[in-house]
């Protein structure tokens, strides 16, 4: 009689710390990820949504996943439909930086704990997320801006830049565009003549480049995309307007998608800072650490480097995006 009240308390015990160890699980339920994407803008952003349904299933989390079609105000409905059906945990990829606190402060008053991925956000309630996992997009701009830098270390210039910037207001346009800024600004050969949204779509970049011929012909040294769907759409316009991208300009782009390497190996962009969208795993583990009520880095911060043209055709075969 005493071995069986024992072992009654000692499965009271354990189901107790199951749910004291999560928010309110117990281990064999089920955890449901609710993940506001931002679109399927481009390549980097197809594979990033394939990484993030393959890991929920291998991890085996429940994905209620919706498409924002790149507007803040469908992120902001998924976000609340989250919130009413109570799911576990919610991330993003936020569309701009600014204008979260609203419904991020729902969440909180909710008790369902927040996950940015591949964007970060301005607030001044840090609080209101948990963790930060994806790139540096201000380290890739640097380091855009320092192969320029060594490319050109014995022209004497002028070197004319035009930009290919990615949506307004969203962290990787704002901080692939600082980055280059901070290497550049001391160096008065360099200078950016033009500057437009692509919004980070193939034919946003080819409308742009196909502008930017038109007003600035020969004079265009460099063009900086920053992504590659905006880079090979640039790379359209120049070869339709006579251009040599590549040869004559300079292509330095983002992301070091399989269409960036191939433009590379004909030749046609000079270097790919990395950015990996295989964000999934990393985020399923973040998930589960939450769930378990684990305390996480608030940035997480993924590993990546640069692919010159030189190494494009010998690396290509490896790249899983």
């Amino acid at each position: 009689m005493k071995l069986a009240i024992r072992m009654v308390a000692g499965g009271l015990m354990a189901t107790a710390f199951a749910f004291a160890a999560g928010t309110g699980h117990a281990e064999d339920k089920q955890i449901t990820l609710g993940f506001a994407q931002v679109g399927a803008e481009s390549a980097w952003r197809t594979a990033n949504t394939v990484s993030v349904k393959q890991a929920a299933k291998d991890a085996g989390i429940n994905l209620k996943f919706s498409d924002a079609q790149q507007k803040q105000e469908n992120q902001i409905k998924a976000i609340r439909s989250y919130i009413a059906q109570k799911v576990d945990v919610i991330a993003f990829s936020p569309v701009v930086e600014s204008g979260w606190e609203p419904v991020l402060q729902e969440a909180k008053r909710a008790k369902i704990p927040v996950i940015l991925t591949d964007r970060n956000i301005d607030v001044k309630d840090t609080s209101l997320y948990v963790t930060m996992i994806g790139s540096d997009f201000l380290e890739e701009g640097r380091r855009g801006g320092k192969w320029l830098e060594e490319r050109y270390k014995n022209d004497a210039g002028p070197i004319n830049i035009v930009e290919l910037q990615g949506t307004v207001g969203s962290a990787p346009a704002n901080d692939r565009h600082a980055g280059l800024i901070e290497v550049i600004k001391n160096d008065p050969k360099f200078k950016i003549i033009a500057s437009q949204s692509g919004d980070f779509t193939l034919a946003g970049g080819k409308q742009v480049m196909e502008a930017f011929a038109k007003t600035y012909g020969n004079k265009i040294n460099v063009v900086y995309a920053h992504n590659d769907d905006m880079a090979l759409g640039a790379i359209q316009a120049m070869e339709e307007a006579g251009m040599k991208p590549g040869k004559d300009i300079a292509v330095v782009s983002f992301d070091a998608t399989k269409g960036g390497f191939e433009a590379m190996i004909a030749g046609k962009m000079n270097v790919d800072v990395e950015c990996s969208p295989l964000l999934g795993p990393q985020l399923m583990s973040a998930v589960k650490d939450v769930v378990a009520g684990k305390e996480l880095p608030k940035r997480i911060v993924t590993t990546e480097t640069v692919f010159p043209m030189s190494v494009a055709a010998q690396v290509l075969p490896t790249r899983k995006y």
